[in-house]
């Protein structure tokens, strides 16, 4: 199944939402929707939502300048990249009262999607019913669950210690390495460092980092924590993990390989 989830990457999609959508722009709405679709673009690896034109309270116009894109695109492509679209269509400029974002709409040729305009998801601040969504609109087929565990994981990087736990907490998240949450009383935090260094998840929440300067650039924001989650991830609240990208990690003695993803920095990661 999570190969034929991801061979089917390059192909445009879409999914109807059963939530009731809204966009603003600096607070002011400018979309609600009861009919709003989750589209993924081909070589997106999250959705953006798509609502009908009708169901727009702001104008779309033609953008007023023509992004100078790269003749070639990574593999796969992020949220933060609205504009780089892999399926013909045509872009607009969303305009609310005297506020104009630039190229922040996408009308695919798609006849299913005729009626509909995707929106950048970055651009603009969302609800879902009542609670607002960030990161990214939320992959229904994707999903994280996390366990208590009694195994024994150990975190070292160059010889040093740097976490041991008996008592770990096991978050396994679609397409991603298994992450191990450890009780902050497990960890040296006196060989790390909190950071400025910020991340978002749209199931976890807002994320705060520490670096373990001993390691230079390969400790760098090594570490991670949620100390306010989104209620899917309440169970990791305050626990720290760390990139087994970047850390020799054994679990009950076992010394687990590096899996190669987008935060590997180091030539030793396989």
């Amino acid at each position: 199944m999570s190969a034929h989830t991801s061979s089917v990457i390059a192909d445009l999609a879409f999914e109807p939402t059963p939530f009731r959508v809204r966009a603003y722009s600096h607070g002011r709405q400018i979309a609600d929707s009861h009919r709003a679709l989750l589209v993924w673009e081909p070589r997106r690896v999250v959705p953006m939502y798509a609502v009908p034109v009708a169901d727009l309270s702001a104008e779309l116009v033609t953008p007023a300048t023509a992004e100078d894109l790269p003749s070639r695109l990574p593999p796969v492509l992020g949220p933060h990249v609205f504009r780089r679209h892999t399926t013909p269509g045509q872009a607009w400029s969303v305009r609310a009262r005297e506020d104009v974002v630039e190229q922040a709409a996408f009308r695919p040729s798609d006849p299913d999607l005729a009626d509909h305009v995707v929106l950048d998801f970055a651009a603009f601040e969302w609800k879902e019913e009542e609670e607002a969504v960030i990161g990214h609109p939320h992959d229904p087929f994707k999903r994280i669950d996390i366990r208590d565990s009694s195994r024994h994981v150990v975190v070292e990087l160059d010889g040093v210690v740097l976490a041991e736990s008996s008592a770990p907490r096991m978050l396994a998240e679609t397409h991603l390495p298994v992450r191990w949450y450890l009780p902050p009383s497990d960890v040296h935090l006196g060989l790390l460092e909190r950071s400025d260094h910020r991340t978002t998840c749209a199931y976890k929440g807002h994320a705060s980092h520490y670096s373990y300067p001993a390691a230079g650039r390969l400790g760098r924001d090594l570490a991670w924590t949620y100390e306010r989650p989104l209620h899917e991830a309440e169970a990791v609240r305050g626990c720290i993990s760390f990139y087994n990208e970047r850390v020799d990690l054994l679990v009950d003695g076992t010394l687990q390989q590096r899996p190669r993803t987008m935060w590997s920095l180091d030539d030793r990661a396989t």
